[in-house]
C-alpha cells in the first residue's frame, strides 16, 4: 500500500480540479513539502484546465487555492530547472518551463470570467505570476509576498514588471520590491502596491469558500463575485508601511538611476534623521547586496524600460503579452548564465548564503554582456 500511495503522488496530485454545481471551477495546488513549487508538468496541467474551463458553458468562475494555510505558491520549481542544467549544460527545459509559465500568465490575464486567487500564506514568484494578474487578489494577515530571484541569479519575472509599472511613483515602488526583493507581509501594503484586491482575514476564508460555492453564478458572474467579496473583505487596521516611505522611495528607484546610483542614493537615505528612512535604506541595502550584480543590472534596465512604456500603448511593452516575450528571452538566458546555478547552490542547496557571483561587484558588469543579455533571444522565439 505504501508504494502505491508513493506512485501516486505527482502532478496529477498536485493539481487538482473540481468544478461545482453552481459553475465555480476550483483548482487546488497540494504539493504543500514543496510549498506548491511549480514544475513543468504542473503548469501543462494547470493550463489544460483553464482552456476547458474558458470555453465550457457551465463554468461560471474561477478559484485558485492551496491545500495548505502555509503556501498558496514558493514560485518555480528552481531546483528541478537547475538540476536539468547542472547535468546538461543544453538542456532544453529552461526554454520549456518559460514558455509554459508565461503562456499561462498571459491567459490569466485576459481570462474572460472571473479569476479569483486565495493568496493566503506564503506567494512568491510565480505564485505571483499566478494570482497577481487575475481579476480579484485575496490576501490575508498570513501572506507574504516577494520576488527574490535577483538572490539567485535569475531576475523578477513572471510580469511583476508590468504589476510594478503601475505601482505607486510612477513604478518606482515595484521597482524597490524588484531590485531588493523586500518581502511585504502586511495585507495594507499589499493593496497599495497592487498586488491585492481584497483583504480577507484567514478566519474568514472557510465562510468565504463556502459563499463562493452557494453563490448563483448565472447573470453577471462578475458583478455577483464582487458584491460577494465586497462583504468578506476588510480595510486593514494599519496604515501602508510603503505609502509614508514613497517620497524617499521615489527619490531612489523612480529617477532611471544604475544600480550604483541606486546604492548611493540608498547610502545617503541610511543616514537619515527619520529613523523609518534609515531603517528601510538599511534593509534595501542588505536585499541589494545579496543579489547578484548582473541580475540587478537586467532588472533595472527592464523595469525601467517597461515602466516607461506603460502609457504608451504603441510599444509592446505596455502590453502584458510583450513583457512575457522580452521576460522569455531574458529568463533563459539568465538561467543560463553560471549565476543561476551559484546562487541555487548557496541558497538552496547548501544553504551556506555565501553565492560566488560572476561578476561579484555591480561596478565590475561589463556593459557588453549587460547588452547581450538585453538583446533578443535568437533561435527559440516565444511560442505564444
Amino acid at each position: 500500500m505504501a508504494g502505491a500511495a508513493v506512485a501516486a503522488a505527482g502532478p496529477a496530485q498536485w493539481v487538482q480540479a473540481n468544478v461545482t454545481g453552481n459553475g465555480l471551477a476550483v483548482l487546488t495546488l497540494d504539493r504543500p513539502k514543496a510549498l506548491n513549487a511549480m514544475n513543468l508538468d504542473m503548469d501543462i496541467i494547470y493550463k489544460k484546465y483553464l482552456d476547458e474551463w474558458a470555453t465550457e458553458p457551465t463554468v461560471k468562475s474561477v478559484l485558485i487555492q492551496s491545500s495548505s494555510a502555509r503556501a498558496f505558491c514558493a514560485g518555480m520549481d528552481i531546483k528541478g530547472v537547475a538540476a536539468a542544467l547542472q547535468e546538461d549544460r543544453a538542456s532544453t527545459l529552461p526554454y520549456q518551463v518559460f514558455a509554459a509559465e508565461y503562456s499561462l500568465i498571459c491567459e490569466i490575464a485576459n481570462y474572460k470570467k472571473p479569476y479569483i486567487s486565495l493568496m493566503d500564506g506564503i506567494t512568491m514568484g510565480f505564485g505571483i505570476g499566478l494570482s497577481g494578474h487575475g481579476r480579484y487578489r485575496i490576501v490575508t494577515e498570513r501572506t507574504v509576498l516577494a520576488m527574490p530571484e535577483n538572490g539567485i541569479g535569475l531576475f523578477p519575472d513572471v510580469g511583476f514588471a508590468h504589476i510594478a509599472s503601475r505601482s505607486p511613483g510612477g513604478g518606482a515602488v515595484g521597482a524597490y520590491l524588484a531590485l531588493t526583493g523586500a518581502r511585504i507581509s502586511n495585507p495594507a501594503d499589499a493593496l497599495y502596491v497592487g498586488l491585492a484586491s481584497h483583504y480577507v482575514p484567514s478566519q474568514d476564508l472557510p465562510p468565504l469558500k463556502e459563499a463562493l460555492l452557494q453563490l448563483d453564478l448565472s447573470g453577471d458572474a462578475y458583478q455577483k463575485v464582487e458584491e460577494l467579496l465586497g462583504m468578506f473583505s476588510k480595510t486593514p487596521e494599519d496604515e501602508p508601511k510603503l505609502k509614508g516611505l514613497l517620497a524617499t522611495i521615489v527619490s531612489c528607484f523612480g529617477r532611471n538611476l544604475p544600480v550604483s546610483g541606486i546604492i548611493e542614493a540608498l547610502q545617503a537615505e541610511e543616514q537619515s534623521e527619520d529613523p523609518a528612512v534609515a531603517e528601510w535604506a538599511k534593509g534595501a541595502l542588505e536585499g541589494i547586496k545579496k543579489a547578484a550584480p548582473l541580475s540587478l543590472a537586467v532588472t533595472q534596465r527592464h523595469f525601467a524600460d517597461v515602466a516607461a512604456a506603460a502609457s504608451d500603448t504603441k510599444n509592446p511593452l505596455s502590453q502584458i503579452e510583450g513583457v512575457m516575450r522580452k521576460e522569455y528571452s531574458l529568463g533563459t538566458k539568465t538561467s543560463m548564465r553560471p549565476d543561476f546555478l551559484e546562487g541555487v547552490r548557496a541558497v538552496l542547496i547548501d544553504k551556506d548564503q555565501n553565492p560566488r557571483w560572476k561578476p561579484e561587484d555591480i561596478k565590475h558588469v561589463d556593459h557588453l554582456e549587460l547588452e547581450e543579455v538585453l538583446s533578443p533571444l535568437e533561435g527559440h522565439p516565444p511560442p505564444f
